[in-house]
């Protein structure tokens, strides 16, 4: 059971942050050259370039990661409020605040474990 806690976190918080990086997808549809595309692929690869760091912080700190992952959660919902069908906020939202969430599980079973 400790091992799937550990383990479903970490593959969830990777699933997202490859979910999100399909949104930077649409820069190929613009039909430019490849050193105009270019930029525009890595700005719309922030959001994943966040989300790779928060997930590199939480594999080592779990608490501090579940925390923030938390946070990007409820941070997307409050700038996005009022542009998507409610749909959009829970998946993209929802795997967020799960990560978080079972991080600070994991955490907190292990730290009574120990």
């Amino acid at each position: 059971m400790h091992k799937a806690l550990y383990w479903a976190p970490r593959v969830l918080a990777i699933l997202a942050a490859a979910f999100i990086s399909m949104f930077a997808m649409d820069v190929f549809s613009e039909g430019s050259s490849f050193w105009n595309t270019l930029p525009a692929l890595a700005i719309h690869l922030i959001p994943t370039y966040i989300l790779v760091v928060v997930i590199i912080v939480a594999w080592k700190w779990e608490l501090v990661g579940g925390i923030i992952f938390i946070i990007l959660s409820i941070a997307y919902i409050i700038m996005a409020w009022g542009r998507f069908h409610i749909s959009v906020y829970v998946v993209i939202s929802g795997p967020l605040f799960l990560t978080g969430i079972l991080f600070l599980l994991n955490k907190f079973l292990l730290q009574k474990k120990t």
